[in-house]
């Protein structure tokens, strides 16, 4: 069942890397997904544990940073592309 067909705006909360047993982390927010597929193009803003993203044509748009959080950890954490011009820093 696709849970997203016909819905106007779809959020999606998540933590911002995945954490492995051995203490290291893996990034989630990838270029393109590597898994199957049901509702394609159908997210519209990304809140995780570090930010809130806007899903643009053009990429991830930062729109706001979790408290003590910078945007070079974002950018080091997310592989798929990252406009930050948008950002609220403060």
């Amino acid at each position: 069942m696709d849970l997203v067909a016909g819905v106007g705006r779809v959020v999606v909360l998540m933590e911002h890397v995945a954490r492995r047993k051995d203490g290291g982390e893996d990034l989630k927010l990838l270029p393109a997904c590597t898994l199957p597929l049901t509702g394609v193009g159908v997210v519209d803003l990304i809140i995780t544990d570090l930010c809130v993203l806007e899903v643009t044509p053009d990429g991830l748009r930062l729109l706001e940073l979790a408290p003590g959080v910078t945007v070079e950890e974002v950018q080091a954490k997310t592989a798929a592309r990252l406009d930050v011009a948008a950002a609220k820093l403060a």
